[in-house]
């Protein structure tokens, strides 16, 4: 459903600040160099801890961090062979999570019906993903594409992020280019104006006028001269739970999402650039340029949206029935999106609804 790009004021309920997660998806745990083989990784997804361990053959399984015994913690323990030792009786797990020995059990001795939950993981594009939902349904669900990942006319640039604060707050920002105003001293973004948006049950799509200018839209091609105005369309993907956007040919980024818990979010994203300089000289700096580009370019932009993000948390929690206004109806679909995710299709929120007859653009100057 195409709906109307029109700026209007609305109330935002606060119900959004409260939702839960579909765990019917793939989530990114962690990147896939922190868990080295033999080793324990404990992780989190919306309160549901799992212990991560790589196999002596490199083969990476997740189980529910709780040994069914006494409830100590798996990630404690250690790995032997192919299987997940509790580090408190000595008890292994297989990782389809059933008990396959208990050490002072006699070799004759049956063991006891127990398991520990098994999680679906998969290692893909240098992640590592659990999906927290129905092991059933998992191979049914696909991973986000990433197509840019093995082309090597694209510069990867990894960009780790971690908020205290709810995902709905970290999702808004994301697709709310009207914020460029934060970014104002930092050569960001500025000028913009929401030209399209298209939204149905689990994702919104919306595309957005921006203006660049300096050294930082020069050295990213989108300029000839830094002194000079460019102007550019970037278009944002929110497919549920994670995010893509590219900017004209000149960059993509995919945003994977992780809720860990109410009140605390992390990030893996992957963006991709197009950088001017000769091929050869590009694969012999690459890893050294993709650290330097996520360091001194791209983290300042972060540091300043984890602080938005945050004291927009704090707000909340001291006063979780105060209203908001809200005029950005990409904010309103999202809010939808998320909304009828974590309670199905057939919840309607108590959301403004946009009307989906009008397609003129309105614009608000951010600088």
């Amino acid at each position: 459903m195409e709906l109307a790009p029109t700026l209007t004021g609305h109330t935002v309920q606060n119900q959004v600040r409260a939702v839960g997660i579909n765990p019917h998806y793939w989530y990114p745990v962690a990147w896939s160099s922190q868990l080295r083989r033999g080793k324990v990784l404990a992780v989190q997804i919306w309160g549901r801890a799992i212990a991560l361990f790589r196999d002596d053959q490199g083969q990476v399984h997740g189980l529910e961090d709780s040994c069914p015994h006494k409830g100590v913690a798996l990630h404690k323990g250690e790995v032997q062979g192919q299987n997940l030792t509790c580090p408190y009786h000595g008890w292994q797990f297989a990782p389809d999570g059933h008990c396959v020995t208990i050490p002072y059990f006699p070799p004759e001795q049956k063991l006891p019906c127990v398991q520990a939950r098994r999680y679906p993981v998969q290692d893909q594009y240098g992640m590592l993903w659990v999906f927290p939902g129905d092991a059933e349904r998992a191979p049914t669900v696909p991973l986000p594409s990433v197509p840019e990942y093995d082309d090597p006319q694209w510069l990867m640039v990894a960009i780790p992020g971690q908020f205290n604060a709810h995902f709905s707050i970290c999702n808004e920002n994301t697709m709310d280019v009207f914020h460029g105003f934060l970014h104002r001293d930092l050569q960001g973004w500025f000028n913009p104006k929401l030209l399209q948006l298209r939204q149905s049950d689990n994702w919104v799509e919306a595309d957005y006028q921006v203006s660049y200018q300096g050294w930082l839209s020069q050295f990213l091609g989108m300029g000839r001269r830094g002194d000079r105005v460019t102007t550019r369309t970037i278009s944002i993907q929110y497919r549920y739970p994670h995010y893509a956007n590219s900017l004209e040919g000149v960059s993509k980024m995919y945003l994977m999402r992780l809720p860990v818990s109410a009140t605390e979010t992390r990030s893996f994203t992957l963006l991709f650039l197009k950088i001017r300089l000769p091929q050869i000289l590009i694969k012999m700096i690459r890893p050294w340029l993709s650290r330097v580009i996520w360091r001194f370019l791209f983290k300042p932009f972060l540091d300043q949206d984890v602080e938005m993000i945050e004291s927009e948390q704090q707000t909340y929690c001291h006063n979780p029935q105060r209203h908001y206004v809200e005029v950005n109806p990409a904010i309103i679909a999202l809010q939808r999106v998320m909304l009828k995710q974590a309670y199905g299709a057939d919840f309607h929120p108590a959301l403004p609804s946009p009307s989906p007859d009008a397609t003129s653009s309105v614009a608000i100057p951010s600088r």
